[in-house]
């Protein structure tokens, strides 16, 4: 199958899953609304499905502005009018303009196109990466990122960007139920590049209600890549310092 083929395929499932949120109509379970550290931010959101939906509904409860986007933001309407006044629907470019944040929810065979035809509107801008690739939904290019590590492959798909890889270790379901869980929080762990496109990281994990935590530089992202001991599991900041071998 050709890449365009596969990311138009790729976008329609997105679409369909953003339109199952809309209906859905129900928010995330018994989450209470949580404060903003700081002045609300702008954020787009490319690919409004599973991951980039649960973090919408997180952010707009902090309090923050909102474009989520398809292709076919008119499926959206119903998903953005839920969320509030904050948030609206738009196209991935105008998503990509709107923000001064931008979390890439789109499968991650998309993330080289994503990266090339929104280049622009990126450009200098912190952008979130939760991508995982996978062979079996991905083709050839997942093997190669894996190989060389997500941080750094990913770096090459958006070039002029602020890039921090987040919120790839958990699925959307534990996104749902552990966010501002009761006791110790759900840890996020984080790697970028820069102190200041951390910081931005770090509130945006902390409004959405985990615990943030900075294991490295992008080249570091694949120690918790997808396969690894930790990927998947809803560690408290204690253990995942632990099992990574950070210090406290």
């Amino acid at each position: 199958m050709k890449t365009m083929d596969r990311y138009g395929r790729w976008w329609a499932l997105l679409c369909f899953a953003a339109a199952s949120l809309a209906l859905a109509g129900a928010p995330l379970a018994s989450h209470g609304a949580a404060s903003v550290s700081g002045p609300s931010m702008k954020i787009g959101i490319i690919g409004t499905g599973k991951i980039g939906g649960t973090l919408a509904e997180l952010w707009a409860k902090a309090g923050h502005e909102l474009v989520i986007s398809s292709r076919h933001p008119e499926q959206l309407k119903g998903l953005a009018e839920r969320l509030g006044p904050k948030v609206r629907a738009g196209t991935p470019r105008e998503a990509a303009a709107f923000g001064e944040v931008i979390l890439v929810a789109v499968p991650y065979g998309a993330f080289p196109q994503v990266g090339r035809d929104y280049a622009r509107e990126l450009k200098g801008k912190v952008v979130l990466d939760p991508g995982n690739p996978y062979p079996s939904r991905d083709g050839d290019m997942a093997y190669a990122a894996r190989k060389k590590g997500t941080g750094v492959a990913d770096a090459e798909f958006f070039p002029g960007v602020r890039l921090v890889r987040a919120f790839n270790s958990l699925p959307h379901w534990e996104l749902e139920s552990e966010a501002h869980r009761a006791g110790e929080k759900a840890a996020i762990p984080l790697a970028a590049d820069d102190a200041g496109t951390l910081r931005i990281a770090e509130r945006l994990v902390r409004d959405a209600g985990f615990d943030p935590v900075f294991v490295g530089p992008l080249s570091r992202a694949r120690e918790f890549d997808v396969g690894t001991e930790v990927y998947g599991r809803a560690h408290t900041a204690r253990e995942l310092r632990e099992a990574l071998g950070l210090k406290p």
